[in-house]
């Protein structure tokens, strides 16, 4: 079975943050500069929020906001449901899902690890299905296995 550790190991092990004092425009740059769609908001030391480009996108202009003065706090995601390294990555496509999210921090011993995304998700689950395809198709026809020859 498929865990989100696994998913871990395929992924940088870097985890872009910014502080919740910081301008929305400040974030903005850090998230294009990266080509990321969400930062972790971190202070001291503490996870305090997510801040996506769908925050953005549907605060700054509705709340009649202007992203170079309004601090990430204000605009952050601040109920952040998270997922431990051990449970599968079908687990974590269900809570994604139900939380209807698209990026989730992964704790483990309280300690932030690593963040996953939907999309890496589903790239897990499609490469697996692939594999076992592969597999498959090897044990159906036989390729996999070499003929041996008697020797006289």
């Amino acid at each position: 079975m498929l865990k989100i550790q696994d998913v871990l190991r395929t992924k940088s092990k870097h985890i872009w943050s910014i502080s919740s004092r910081e301008t929305t425009y400040k974030a903005l740059e850090l998230l294009a500069e990266k080509d990321i769609g969400a930062l972790m908001v971190i202070d001291d030391g503490k996870l305090v929020g997510i801040f996506s480009e769908r925050d953005y996108a549907r605060k700054v202009t509705l709340k009649g906001k202007s992203s170079k003065e309004t601090p990430v706090g204000e605009l952050m995601t601040k109920d952040v449901y998270s997922i431990t390294p051990d449970k599968s990555v079908d687990e974590c496509l269900g809570l994604f899902t139900a939380v209807h999210c698209r990026h989730m921090p992964v704790f483990e011993n309280n300690q932030l690890i690593g963040i996953v995304t939907i999309g890496d998700i589903v790239n897990a689950i499609i490469n697996d299905q692939q594999i076992k395809i592969n597999d498959l198709e090897k044990y159906i026809t036989g390729s996999e296995y070499v003929a041996v020859e008697d020797n006289p």
